[in-house]
């Protein structure tokens, strides 16, 4: 007994040091990064862009920097020499350049880049970053690393992660931060070339001018949606963090006033052809109206401004409006165009645009109560009924996740294999436990262990493939901030594991992927039986009842402090999810991390050797997430009558998640199946070895066990 309370107040105070140290790990975790770094908004609008940033960082070799010009903007970095004063380069902002270009956060990610006097890359620097590669467990220094690659390619350069063909550029990939890499590729290459062309480095690419069909045919609005030729951008309170007030942040519907067609029915014949006088060979007209909460011109418009709230891109070109660029609209003439609040007709001027090939219309809204701003999107192509040959042919980039879907092909198979096997496997898992015996049961055990094994190896240490409560999280938050199948189809095999995970909760209960299939359960689960092989058994225990009972509520309480401070932060709610050991266990060396992180990670590994998973039971976040819904499973192991009061089971369940009436809870049971072999041992389940027993001294035969768990009746036959 002095032992049992000894072992019980020592789990009593690694518990509360587990505690402190999530504390101390939350508070020093991306300290120091450019994580979710506070950055000045004068960096964003001011003209003296190197007041706030380190440009001499990216471009060494400039004495000085002049203000923000060109459209989009930059800044000249200039040395003073004997014959005068000569531009030594050029340095520009990633969100001037390429503001529509988000990383596996939705955010921009925003970064700071030189390029010397020929063009070429001097150096890179990110500012601020919303991406969970932290979380994910790669330094900040492997970013850098990446980054450092960009110096020396030329403007416009074409990265491509491994191998690259022709004149692309290979680039070493960092595994886990693909979506963020690629982003920065594409940053990089069009702010570089945006910068290059107007500086005339390098000469535009010309694109063919559309000509237009001269069909003056007027249509009402509903055919000028249909065919689009007019498009829709809506933005929702819930997008920037607004108050629901029962109307959009904005509802724009905007469209191509050039195409004759498209011109008269929104203008009339006279207004059309009014406006087309006004214009210059290269000009363009769009034309906007909105209605909702906020305005497409900004409340802050002064005149000689410019129109921030509204921009049209045609990659890689950018375009903003100043005032005389404006033009009224004073009426819709298309029958059936809906009431708006305000309206516009915008010029675009430049011999780059060409409306035969896809533009964007982009708003950018202030997000409410911080001082970032979100891009949204549409797109618009003019219909080619209205082109002279129809659209042309574009080659239209590869989305990323496809990509890394074929890059992965091999390993995404092993995969499905792994998971197709143990799906199997627990579907016909009574089957093998009818086989084994308490004495022996490598039926149950063995296939156990192989999964065990494959799940910490390949997808574990292999993959780093472990499911995160983050991104539960984000699952959270898709409801607020719509979905993104680029975000989740990202990760091949995270995105595979929750589908499995989804899949197998709805039948079975969390136990099928925790259990089995968890990376870090597995090694739990394999260090726990290790240190019994390895004589360490006597000094193994489980915690009283009592004690166990109140400390798994513990997990629920983690996860709903992630829920509450992830819509009150999401860089918060990740840092506090540290609570998780995964990064340290598979996604970098533990010991190069500072002394919170190792010591967490040492403190929960030497418990498991004596607790059998002791973060499962009571600190998983990611575990109390599952258990909730597994409550509800369709199919749950089978009892016995008897059950209610035999406690066989229960005194062997690892898990503790049987209760002294016999009942199994589904949200604690790690589906492990002793129970299941102890149901069919008719030597070692109480109730089933009594009958084996009497049938014995009555020398009558021992028939199957049934459904019941018991054996099956003995009918006489006339």
């Amino acid at each position: 007994m002095a032992t049992q309370r000894r072992r019980h107040a020592c789990a009593r105070r690694l518990a509360w040091l587990v505690l402190g140290l999530w504390v101390v790990v939350a508070g020093v975790a991306h300290a120091g990064s450019s994580y979710e770094a506070e950055l000045a908004q004068a960096l964003f609008v001011d003209p003296d862009l190197c007041r706030h940033a380190p440009c001499a960082s990216v471009l060494p070799d400039a004495q000085r920097f002049s203000l923000r010009e060109g459209n989009p903007a930059f800044v000249r970095g200039v040395r003073d020499e004997a014959d005068g004063e000569r531009t030594v380069g050029y340095v520009f902002l990633s969100t001037d350049v390429a503001p529509d270009v988000v990383g596996y956060s939705g955010k921009p990610i925003v970064t700071l880049v030189g390029m010397d006097a020929e063009g070429r890359i001097a150096g890179a620097r990110i500012l601020k970053h919303s991406e969970p590669i932290l979380l994910a467990g790669i330094p900040e220094s492997r970013l850098d690393s990446y980054i450092a690659q960009y110096t020396g390619t030329p403007p416009g350069a074409r990265y491509e992660l491994g191998r690259a063909e022709g004149d692309h550029i290979a680039m070493k990939a960092i595994s886990g931060a693909t979506v963020t890499v690629i982003a920065e590729n594409q940053m990089i290459s069009r702010g570089s070339y945006a910068v290059a062309r107007q500086v005339g480095l390098i000469e535009a690419v010309a694109r063919p001018r559309a000509r237009f069909i001269e069909d003056t045919a007027p249509r009402d609005w509903v055919s000028l949606v249909a065919e689009g030729s007019v498009q829709h951008l809506v933005v929702t309170p819930a997008q920037v963090g607004a108050d629901d007030r029962g109307e959009p942040f904005i509802d724009l519907w905007f469209g191509y006033l050039n195409a004759p067609a498209v011109g008269i029915s929104v203008l009339g014949e006279t207004g059309w052809r009014r406006l087309m006088d006004e214009l210059g060979p290269d000009d363009h007209a769009i034309f906007v109206i909105g209605n909702g909460a906020s305005s497409f011109k900004g409340s802050a418009f002064v005149r000689g401004g410019i129109y921030d709230r509204i921009q049209v891109s045609q990659s890689p070109d950018l375009y903003t409006f100043r005032d005389s660029d404006y033009r009224n609209l004073y009426a819709v003439q298309a029958a059936g165009a809906p009431a708006y609040r305000e309206s516009g007709i915008f010029v675009l001027h430049g011999g780059g645009f060409s409306a035969a090939y896809p533009w964007q219309l982009t708003f950018l809204a202030k997000l409410d109560g911080s001082d970032a701003f979100a891009n949204f999107d549409a797109e618009y192509w003019l219909p080619g009924r209205y082109l002279e040959g129809g659209r042309p042919t574009i080659d239209t980039p590869e989305p990323a996740w496809k990509k890394i879907w074929r890059a992965k092909r091999w390993e995404i198979a092993a995969f499905v294999a792994l998971l197709l096997f143990t799906s199997a496997f627990y579907a016909t898992h009574r089957v093998w436990a009818a086989r084994a015996r308490r004495t022996d049961k490598r039926w149950v055990l063995w296939p156990h262990i192989a999964v065990w094994l494959a799940a910490l190896l390949f997808v574990g240490f292999g993959q780093m493939a472990q499911p995160s409560v983050v991104q539960v999280l984000t699952l959270i938050h898709t409801v607020v901030e719509g979905w993104r199948w680029d975000l989740f189809l990202s990760d091949p095999l995270i995105f595979l594991f929750w589908i499995f995970i989804a899949i197998t909760i709805v039948i079975w209960g969390r136990g099928v992927f925790c259990g089995w299939l968890c990376p870090y359960g597995s090694l739990s689960e394999l260090l726990h039986k290790t240190a019994g092989r390895l004589g360490l058994r006597r000094w193994q225990f489980a915690l009283p009842a009592r004690w166990h009972h109140r400390l798994r509520w513990l997990k629920y309480v983690v996860l709903a402090v992630l829920v509450a401070a992830s819509f009150h932060s999401m860089a918060l709610a990740e840092r506090l999810a540290e609570v998780e050991p995964f990064k340290s266990t598979f996604l970098v060396y533990a010991w190069t991390r500072s002394w919170p992180f190792l010591l967490f990670w040492v403190v929960l590994l030497v418990a498991s050797m004596f607790i059998e998973r002791p973060f499962c039971k009571y600190l998983c976040p990611l575990g109390a997430a599952l258990a909730i819904p597994s409550r509800w499973r369709m199919i749950g192991l089978r009892r016995k009558s008897d059950c209610t009061t035999c406690k066989a089971c229960a005194v062997g369940c690892g898990s503790q998640a049987i209760d002294p009436q016999g009942r199994i809870d589904p949200s604690e049971c790690m589906q492990c199946l002793d129970c299941m072999v102890l149901y069919h041992d008719d030597h070692a389940c109480p109730p089933l070895a009594k009958e084996r027993k009497r049938r014995e001294r009555a020398g009558l035969p021992l028939t199957p066990i049934g459904r019941d768990g018991h054996f099956i009746p003995i009918e006489v036959i006339e």
